[in-house]
C-alpha cells in the first residue's frame, strides 16, 4: 500500500458510517448588472489587458489592423483565412473563446472549435481574443453553468505575471505577455 493509499483508507474508515449531507449550491446569482459589456471591458483594462468594444461589423477590419505584420497562429475553426503554426516562431495567437465573465475580467477557453490547444494559447508572447457580447455573463456560476467540466479549461485575468521575491512585476512568465481583447456587440 503506498502513502496515497494509506491515507485515503484512513478517511473512508474516519467517515464509515457518517450519513451524507447534502452540500447547498445557493451561489449568489441574482446580479444587477445594467451594462455586463462595460463592466466586463472595465474589468479586462484592470488587469492591463488593451479593449477595444466594437460592432460586429467592425470586428474583421480590426483583426486585420490589429494582427498586420505579425505570424499569428490561427486555430482550426476561428473564421480567418491562413495561420502560423511554429510556437517557435509565432508572434501570437488569435482566438474566440468559450465563456467571459464580466465580474472577474475573466477569459474562459475550452479549446474547442477556434480557442486553439493550451500550448497555442499560452506559449505566444500576444493573445488576440474575440468575445462576442452574448459570451458575457455576469459571475462565475453563471459561467460554470456553460462549461463542459470535462473539456479542457484555460482560465484567462490579463496578460500573464507574476512578482518576484521583492515585488517587481514581471509579464509573460506563465503565458502571453500581452492580452488584447475585442469585445463583438
Amino acid at each position: 500500500m503506498n502513502a496515497r493509499e494509506e491515507i485515503l483508507a484512513r478517511i473512508g474508515k474516519a467517515v464509515a458510517g457518517a450519513a451524507d449531507v447534502e452540500i447547498p449550491r445557493n451561489y449568489r446569482t441574482d446580479h444587477d448588472v445594467a451594462d455586463i459589456v462595460g463592466l466586463f471591458a472595465e474589468r479586462v483594462d484592470d488587469y492591463r489587458a488593451i479593449v477595444h468594444v466594437l460592432p460586429a461589423a467592425e470586428v474583421p477590419t480590426k483583426i486585420d489592423e490589429t494582427v498586420a505584420g505579425r505570424r499569428m497562429i490561427v486555430p482550426d475553426g476561428f473564421d480567418r483565412e491562413g495561420g502560423w503554426t511554429d510556437l517557435d516562431t509565432a508572434d501570437g495567437v488569435i482566438t474566440y473563446c468559450a465563456v467571459a465573465v464580466a465580474e472577474t475580467g475573466t477569459i474562459v477557453l475550452d479549446h474547442g472549435p477556434g480557442q486553439g490547444t493550451r500550448a497555442q494559447t499560452l506559449v505566444p508572447d500576444y493573445h488576440l481574443c474575440v468575445v462576442r457580447a452574448d459570451q458575457i455573463v455576469a459571475g462565475v456560476p453563471q459561467a460554470l453553468a456553460r462549461l463542459d467540466p470535462a473539456r479542457p479549461l484555460t482560465w484567462i485575468s490579463g496578460p500573464s505575471a507574476t512578482s518576484d521575491i521583492e515585488l517587481n512585476r514581471v509579464e509573460g512568465v506563465h503565458g502571453p505577455r500581452t492580452l488584447e481583447v475585442i469585445i463583438s456587440t
